[in-house]
């Protein structure tokens, strides 16, 4: 490691010492250029304790609300809802990153200048991407920070730098872009004790309730969609703008538990693994660590690890999609991998019937998208060369229709192996209805609620309607549709998925330790070299390419089933 990465680092131990961090059984360390810095085990820790950090060294939207300089000017911000609490965090950082005395400098400095994350890539990275959802995503997020820059990050930086005494330093985009990407790889979902997020004097009180506020201005990666917790819980759902991780800032109360998002200085520094060996935890009382209202990093072994060992947690079941979009960083042959299957809401007003069938689709609560993970395929079909030892990835495939007015509409023979979720297939039954199944549908529920609409039917007897006048083939032929239109998006920039694996077998990342190996050894010659981007891109929108084909075999041989049985 260079000279200067260690004098950063000696800065770095001294400002946790001072701050109250204890390094009980571990250091940190300088990993390598695609990871950067890691906790690495040091001596042996008895209760399992590795690492204690004080939750008053957190950075939390409560920290900027209360800073002296950002405090006054983000208050009013946020009493008017003009900014999230994510905003909150990320404009702090950008403030410390160009203040000339900050205190956070010896922190800051140790995090990356640069990151793996899409909206870092080169043009020519970038269009290695090009027929993904990351693809899209990434050029809408974008244009959306770039504009939040402009209307109101620029401004009120400079003015908190001449608040501060310094009216040379300016704010360039890279700074939030940075302080953005800090933000998205490094935060953690906290559950905090309710006394310590709401202090009890007037002061804090005020303070605190503007915390409670839920903001409607959100600056995550992927607007809309639906929330996600914390580094080791986040999940993401990419299509277009669409995403889990776009709720503002959590601050839900769960009897005496608020959940906050904040940075925890050393501890975000545990990067991932899918054998993780620690997790962290907080202590409210101090009862375990000694420390009241501190989190800790905490041994997931029985037995104690040998010493130079790297500590990893998890970040959760991730897909490559999620975590090259917020971590800058790909799994090869990733077994949490997922596909996105979503059908566009804006083509419904071109189909025919669309208001009735947009009724319809509300009327049963129907999902107009899926993830579909790579664990599905243990149940399907072709389940040979899968497994699934994950009870949460079961997919919901019962029906509340079994119910049949005439008695013809039989349960498929194949339910059990259909791996698409009966929401969505729901939804694209709907869509792809003709106009003799809606009439008997109509006419099925007004049998059932009487013609004088004395009462709405339920979401359960809409679907058994739907079930009994389409069956499945409709919309399993939508979805063979809908995977082959996927299919060829992701083949039409890049080719098959034979020619990326072709690539990756060739590939040498620069600056990777096999670049090195091949220098010595004179064999560069027989590797391609790319970037370190350009090789995430590959394995990720190969893996999509995979589960595209896998899924849609599933689905044709569904479909056939589905004709041969009269459904």
């Amino acid at each position: 490691m260079a000279c200067i990465e260690e004098e950063k680092l000696d800065r770095f131990h001294q400002w946790l010492q001072v701050n109250g961090v204890d390094l009980r059984g571990c250091k940190i360390k300088y990993c390598d250029s695609s990871k950067g810095f890691g906790i690495y085990s040091a001596k042996d820790a008895p209760d399992g304790v590795l690492l204690v950090v004080p939750l008053d060294l957190a950075i939390t939207p409560m920290r900027v609300l209360q800073d002296p300089l950002l405090g006054p000017e983000c208050r009013a911000m946020y009493e008017e809802g003009d900014v999230d609490d994510r905003f909150l965090m990320m404009l702090f950082l950008t403030v410390e990153r160009l203040r000339k005395n900050s205190t956070w400098k010896p922190y800051l400095d140790m995090l990356p200048t640069t990151f793996g994350n899409p909206l870092w890539f080169t043009d020519d990275e970038l269009s290695e991407l090009k027929g993904t959802n990351l693809y899209r995503a990434t050029e809408l997020q974008k244009k959306k920070l770039v504009s939040l820059y402009e209307d109101k990050v620029k401004g009120l930086v400079k003015k908190l730098l001449i608040l501060d005494g310094d009216s040379e330093s300016e704010a360039c985009f890279e700074d939030f872009l940075w302080a953005n990407s800090v933000f998205w790889a490094r935060a953690l979902n906290i559950p905090l004790p309710y006394s310590y997020v709401f202090p009890r004097t007037q002061e804090d009180q005020d303070i605190s309730c503007l915390a409670e506020k839920t903001s409607e201005v959100s600056t995550s990666h992927i607007s809309g969609g639906e929330s996600i917790n914390g580094k080791n819980e986040k999940g993401l759902e990419v299509h277009e703008v669409d995403s889990k991780v776009n709720e503002v800032t959590s601050v839900s109360r769960q009897g005496e538990t608020i959940w906050v998002e904040g940075l925890v200085p050393a501890i975000d520094f545990c990067n991932h693994d899918l054998k993780a060996v620690a997790t962290w935890e907080v202590d409210g009382t101090g009862s375990i660590t000694g420390v009241p209202s501190s989190m800790y990093l905490l041994s997931a072994g029985q037995s104690s690890l040998p010493v130079e060992r790297e500590i990893s947690i998890s970040y959760g079941d991730k897909g490559n999609e999620e975590l090259l979009y917020l971590y800058g960083f790909v799994i090869d042959n990733n077994p949490d991998d997922y596909l996105m299957v979503h059908y566009p809401i804006e083509a419904i007003q071109k189909i025919s019937f669309s208001e009735s069938k947009a009724q319809l689709l509300e009327a049963q609560k129907a999902e107009m998208r899926c993830l579909l993970p790579r664990s599905l395929l243990a149940q399907g079909f072709f389940p040979a060369g899968f497994s699934n030892n994950k009870e949460s990835n079961t997919c919901n495939v019962e029906r509340s229709c079994h119910f049949s007015w005439s008695g013809q509409r039989k349960t498929p023979s194949y339910l059990n192996k259909l791996v698409f979720p009966e929401d969505f297939l729901t939804a694209l039954r709907t869509i792809a209805m003709q106009e003799d199944e809606l009439y008997k549908v109509s006419s099925m529920l007004e049998e059932l609620v009487g013609s004088g609409g004395e009462r709405q039917p339920s979401e359960t007897e809409v679907r058994a309607a739907m079930w009994e006048a389409c069956g499945d083939s409709g919309a399993l032929q939508l979805l063979v549709d809908l995977l082959n239109k996927k299919l060829m998006d992701l083949e039409e920039s890049s080719g098959t998925e034979d020619r990326d694996s072709e690539l990756l077998q060739t590939a040498c990342i620069i600056g990777s330790p096999q670049q090195k190996t091949s220098k010595n050894a004179n064999t560069s010659n027989q590797h391609e070299l790319i970037s370190r981007n350009r090789w995430s891109s590959i394995v990720y929108r190969r893996g999509q390419k995979e589960l595209t084909r896998l899924f849609l075999k599933e689905a044709e041989h569904a479909l056939q089933l589905s004709i041969a049985g009269g459904n």
